[in-house]
């Protein structure tokens, strides 16, 4: 039987929300995030901000010089979570099979379903209906044999709409793919993978998985059968948490080392109070320090270990960590990997979290 996957994808959720609340932004460029002089990256950015060339992950301070006309409004994580939830009502009237991947998107699976003669597309396209009529919100869906697929025809014909990625259209699709579109990805692989002379998908086919491991690794596997089509990984509707982590961007960039120590015993209160809202410390496997440069480059320094880690510790990391650049600093984060969890060995990039804006003067 053929997977019936679906990718919904809520359309600038943060900015629509907004919207949604105060009226009076509609139809103007909407920036979620905070003020230009705060080092805030953007949660997201309306449609109208977006003809700019602003989008989600860039510094509020870039967003304001491409569109000065940008109005810059803080996130409001309540509310979004809020409608967030009454989205994912509506998901669970047509199927219990409900993976969420932020508060914005999810995978729902149709395999198997009675819904609309077991039309995924249909259904998607009723899920989608109702988001607009009884919330006042748009989506985009994607509708594919799997969670990979699925999530890239989401992106086909947004905002406001679906795409379908039929089983027998799967082998021409993925040939003009380019490789940024694999999930794990980011820019040092891409760039890495150019030089190699790879750019689509179609590319890394022709290369033997066994080429692919020496290259990349672990991931080659990953990546020889993803340019494929090929993504076997269930809709998982039960979620454990695999690190538990706090960072902080700073308004002025943390000049010394010195500095940089006295906000540790800060992060690690925070830390502490995050660790006691759940069960986890008998899950620990190791610790890890996260530095971002002022100029965005970034390191993270990590030791394994299963005991509940002190504020000696995280500094040790740190001073490792700090002694790669030793230069001013514009962020900083600790926390624990949790059993389960595998590192990944790529970048740190902004926009991995961009959700977490904290600031601290």
């Amino acid at each position: 039987m053929d997977r019936k996957i679906v990718h919904v994808d809520m359309d600038c959720f943060y900015a629509a929300v907004e919207v949604k609340h105060n009226p009076e932004l509609r139809g103007k460029p909407i920036g979620v995030g905070g003020p230009p002089e705060s080092r805030s990256v953007l949660c997201t950015a309306s449609y109208e901000a977006r003809k700019f060339g602003v989008r989600s992950a860039m510094p509020s301070s870039t967003a304001k010089r491409l569109c000065p006309q940008l109005i810059l409004v803080p996130p409001n994580f309540p509310l979004y979570k809020k409608e967030s939830e009454a989205v994912r009502e509506i998901f669970r009237r047509f199927t219990d099979k409900i993976e969420p991947l932020s508060l914005d998107e999810a995978y729902l699976d149709f395999t198997g379903s009675g819904h609309f003669r077991g039309s995924a597309s249909l259904a998607a396209k009723e899920i989608r209906s109702l988001i607009k009529k009884e919330l006042g919100l748009t989506a985009s869906a994607g509708i594919a044999p799997n969670k990979f697929l699925a999530k890239i025809a989401s992106d086909w014909n947004k905002p406001d709409g679906q795409f379908v990625l039929r089983p027998k259209d799967v082998d021409k699709f993925m040939l003009s793919l380019p490789v940024e579109k694999i999930h794990g990805v980011g820019k040092v692989t891409a760039k890495k993978m150019h030089s190699l002379g790879l750019y689509t998908c179609a590319d890394l086919q022709k290369q033997p998985a066994a080429q692919l491991k020496k290259w990349f690794g672990s991931s080659g596997q990953w990546y020889a059968d993803i340019a494929r089509g090929v993504d076997h990984r269930p809709v998982e509707t039960h979620w454990e948490r695999k690190s538990l982590t706090v960072e902080e961007t700073f308004s002025r960039d943390l000049k010394s080392l010195e500095e940089c120590l006295e906000v540790i015993p800060h992060l690690y209160r925070d830390w502490e109070k995050r660790m006691a809202g759940g069960d986890y410390k008998d899950r620990i496997r190791g610790i890890v320090v996260k530095v971002k440069f002022f100029d965005f480059k970034g390191t993270t320094h990590e030791k394994s270990g299963s005991s509940w880690p002190t504020v000696k510790e995280f500094e040790a990391l740190l001073i490792k960590a700090w002694e790669r650049g030793q230069r001013p600093v514009r962020l900083l984060g600790l926390g624990v990997r949790l059993a389960g969890d595998e590192a990944k060995d790529e970048e740190p990039e902004e926009e991995k979290r961009p959700w977490q804006l904290s600031f601290r003067i």
